[in-house]
Order: structure tokens, then C-alpha cells, then sequence
């Protein structure tokens, strides 16, 4: 990596060279929201030096209204041009820190959460990579949900649109630094997935709201609408994030033991174990959303019970079974998270829970390598198969009375985020929604 100096006489030299006109600084809010506002390239060289600042008091989870100064510190290492934006005084976009007037790090950045948790697992001599795949549906237009396409798991949809549509969003990413791995039809009429390869979870970060962001650019620009929406359609599979991750020491894969049946290394049975230990008290993070726990029912791919297994892909963890030769590929991959939750977020509170494991040495319990979806509530309790919260609400509550996820996120963001959460639980009970009309009016 280069050094800073060398990163902002980077970024100062290409604006110069391409005459480039405005540079969009992006942060989220506790939600994982995209934000942005942009400057010109006569701001840039004050921005490098000293941030831009802004109002904090209207973005959500940060500061009230009497201490609202804040500051967008640009990182020059995500600068990149918008390949969608014209060539001619063209646009660029840098992520950005947010800081306090006085220029320390404000806690309640997602961004920050991340880098204070990567920051303790590299305390303990770790790197911790991720790779997410993020499931997303496209439709006519976000007034409804018409399908573009009637393809299926991998299908060869030639003559249809969503395949220019992946190829544009491919190509873009790419234009912007993000290096793709796959891209192909999912199980569900006009979804799609396409996969970024494995990288450290900071840059993961900001590569999956990049990622965000092109999809829903490319199909606006070509007359259509992408959702990551975890559920939009009742009855078919809803679109899942699942996160694959490791920890390495140097170049070495943390997890794997060749002499370990499954290939695991103590290490890594700890993290697993931490992972499923915790999963009920996270899961308000890496399911954020009311429409979340639609997805999180049996029957649709989506994990609602905590097990593990290599090819039990019903299980909350999947581990991929090993081939010789490829041990930097042993991973755990964690099935519930949604493409709708805040990136930054749900890998701290990943990470936090592993990291638990390891602390505390958790153990691993045996593999469950059948269909749990289709065993008893009897037969998953005789095994000792939990389940994931069934709603919002559920998993709200069971976060508010976790150490791991306070510890993670720090006290701002964790009572930011519990208090919108339980204001999003509150309003949805009061709906009265169009199932009670037809089931009820009738009748009652």
C-alpha cells in the first residue's frame, strides 16, 4: 500500500490529469445507508488535509442537533472515477472517515466500529478476510415486483436483459477496483448474484456498498430496478448474504489442520463455535430489517437453525469441504445474513463472536450433516439445535442483553441502533397489513 502523502499526490495528480470536476465523498449512517456529498476538484486539496465537514444531527445513529459538527475525512486509497459518469469533467468517489471536530475517530461511524474490531483481532496476530455473496432481485420498476426474467439456479438466460445487466455491473466494478469472482442466475425467478473475491473485511466493506450502488445504477440506467430487499416476493426463496471468512496469521490460513478430520485447526473450531454460540444475539445486525425474518423460514435456503456442516448447506455455518493443495481456502461460511444490512456492522459482529470463540475456547460441537429442515422441533432439541430469532422484535431483545455485541460496537452505535430498531419493531406492529383483511374481514 502506499504510503498517505503518496496516496493524496495520487488522487491530486490524477484529478489534475483527467480533469476530473467533482469528487463525491460516500459514508453510511448506522444503517448502512449510503451518503455523499460532493465537492470540486478546487476543494480537493483542503479535503485531503483536513475533511470537509457536515451536519451529523440528520444522519441516523449519529449526534443530536447541539453537537452536530462532524467531519468526512477522505481515504485517497478508494479513490476511483465513476465509469457511469461522462469522461468530460467527470466524476470521482472516495469513502470516507467520520471524525470529530477535534479530529478523533467518532465512535458511532460504522467504519470506525470495523477498524477498532480488526484492530483486536490483529492485537491477537490475525487478518480477517471475507468474502460475501449478495443475492438481489431485479423487477420492472420499485412499484412492484415484475419479473424481468423466469430463469432459474444457473441458467443460460441468453436472450434475456439481466445478463447485459450483470456483464454492465461487471465491467463497472471491476472500472473501480473490485475484483469479481462470478457472477450467475440464483434459484428464484430474476434473482441474481454476482460474487467479489476474498479480501481483508475493510476493504470488503467498501467494496460491498460499492457493489451496491452499481447494481442499482446499472439497472436504473437501463430502465429497471434492483432491490436487496431480503424478501420481496412471499413464496420464493429471498436473497441472502452469505459470508465466508477466515482469519490468517501472515500468510498462513489460521483455520486449517491437516490433521483435523474436518481439516480444522483448533482456532478455527473456536471461531465456529463463537459463531454459533452468539448467532441469536447478533443476528438484529446481520438481519436488520423487519422483511428480514421473512426470509428466515424453513424451506427457502435461507438457515433459521444453529448447526454446521460441509455440505449441509441448511445449516447456519457451512464449512466447504477440503481439496488438496488449497488449504488458504479453508473458510466458514455464515449463511443468515441479508444483502440489506449495514456491511461494516455485521462484520464486526462476526468477527466479535469468532474472536469469542477463540478467548474463551469455545468448543465445537459435532456436525449436523442432515436436512434440518426436515426434522421435529423434537428431534433438533434430542440433538441441540437452536434457532435463530423468528422476528425483529425477538432479535432485537435478545441483542440488548449482549456483552459481545455492546463490547463490538461501543455504546453509541449499540444504543443507536437498538433504539431504531425498536422504533422500526414498534410501527410494523401497529400495521394493520392486507393478509389481516383477507383473512379476518371475512369473517370476523
Amino acid at each position: 500500500m502506499p504510503s498517505a502523502k503518496d496516496a493524496k499526490e495520487y488522487v491530486l495528480n490524477v484529478v489534475k490529469e483527467q480533469k476530473v470536476k467533482f469528487i463525491k465523498l460516500w459514508f453510511t449512517d448506522i444503517l448502512g445507508i449510503l451518503k455523499s456529498f460532493a465537492i470540486t476538484a478546487n476543494e480537493l486539496p483542503e479535503a485531503l488535509e483536513g475533511g470537509m465537514g457536515f451536519d451529523g444531527s440528520s444522519i441516523e445513529g449519529y449526534v443530536r442537533i447541539e453537537e452536530s459538527d462532524m467531519i468526512a475525512m477522505p481515504d485517497p486509497a478508494t479513490f476511483h472515477l465513476l465509469p457511469w459518469r461522462p469522461k468530460e469533467y467527470g466524476v470521482a468517489r472516495m469513502f470516507c472517515d467520520v471524525l470529530r471536530p477535534e479530529g478523533m475517530p467518532f465512535e458511532g461511524d460504522p467504519r470506525y466500529v470495523l477498524k477498532r474490531n480488526l484492530k483486536k483481532a490483529t492485537d491477537m496476530g490475525f487478518t480477517y478476510y471475507v468474502g460475501p455473496e449478495l443475492e438481489y432481485f431485479y423487477f420492472k420498476n420499485s412499484e412492484g415486483t415484475e419479473f424481468l426474467d423466469k430463469g432459474g439456479y444457473f441458467d443460460m438466460t441468453t436472450l434475456d436483459m439481466a445478463v447485459d445487466l450483470r456483464r454492465q455491473t461487471v465491467l463497472h466494478l471491476e472500472e473501480m477496483g473490485v475484483a469479481v469472482e462470478y457472477s450467475h442466475h440464483e434459484v428464484a425467478y430474476s434473482q441474481h448474484e454476482i460474487d467479489m473475491k476474498y479480501t481483508d473485511a475493510l476493504s470488503m466493506g467498501d467494496n460491498v456498498m460499492t457493489y451496491k450502488s452499481v447494481v442499482k445504477q446499472v439497472a436504473l440506467e437501463n430502465g429497471v430496478y434492483a432491490t436487496f430487499m431480503p424478501k420481496p416476493v412471499f413464496g420464493i426463496n429471498g436473497s441472502g448474504m452469505h459470508v465466508h471468512q477466515s482469519l490468517f496469521k501472515g500468510k498462513q490460513n489460521a483455520f486449517f489442520d491437516p490433521k483435523d478430520p474436518y481439516h480444522l485447526s483448533a482456532i478455527g473450531r473456536q471461531f465456529i463455535a463463537g459463531l454459533l454460540r452468539h448467532a441469536p444475539e447478533i443476528t438484529a445486525v446481520t438481519c436488520q430489517w423487519v422483511n428480514s425474518y421473512k426470509r428466515l423460514v424453513p424451506g427457502f435456503e435461507a438457515p433459521a437453525y444453529i448447526s454446521w456442516g460441509t455440505r449441509n448447506r441448511s445449516a447456519l455455518v457451512r464449512v466447504p469441504q477440503y481439496k488438496p493443495g488449497k488449504e488458504n481456502a479453508t473458510r466458514a461460511e455464515f449463511r443468515c445474513p441479508d444483502p440489506a444490512c449495514n456491511p461494516y456492522l455485521t462484520f464486526s459482529v462476526m468477527l466479535a463472536a469468532g474472536l469469542k470463540g477463540i478467548e474463551k475456547k469455545y468448543e465445537l460441537p459435532h456436525p449436523v450433516e442432515m436436512d434440518v429442515f426436515h426434522l421435529s422441533e423434537e428431534e433438533r432439541k434430542k440433538v441441540g439445535i437452536g434457532t435463530l430469532p423468528g422476528s425483529l422484535g425477538e432479535a432485537v431483545e435478545l441483542m440488548e442483553h449482549s456483552e459481545v455485541a455492546r463490547e463490538c460496537l461501543g455504546d453509541h452505535t449499540f444504543e443507536s441502533f437498538i433504539r431504531n430498531k425498536k422504533a422500526e419493531w414498534d410501527a410494523y406492529r401497529a400495521q394493520v397489513t392486507e393478509y389481516e383483511i383477507q383473512q379476518y374481514l371475512p369473517r370476523l
